[in-house]
């Protein structure tokens, strides 16, 4: 079974269809037996619907350059790991 720490890093994935059929089916298993994940995995919907729908151009350049840096930190952690 998946565990809480494991779903977190594919959760994307997830989202995006792109799960192997066998990690799909433990992160699944895993969120029938865990609600903290079940919530998380809901606030994760929430969070990509809200952002789906503000324009790049909105964001001013500090804004952007801000997520880029968030978003390059978490790929280097990630690798790291």
């Amino acid at each position: 079974m998946m565990n809480c720490s494991e779903l977190v890093e594919v959760v994307t994935d997830y989202l995006e269809g792109a799960l192997p059929e066998a990690d799909r089916a433990r992160f699944e298993d895993h969120l029938k037996e865990c609600p903290h994940c079940v919530e998380y995995l809901a606030q994760m919907r929430r969070t990509l619907e809200a952002v789906g729908r503000i324009p790049e151009e909105t964001l001013s350049g500090p804004v952007q350059k801000q997520l880029l840096e968030t978003f390059r930190q978490w790929k280097r952690n990630k690798t790291d790991s």
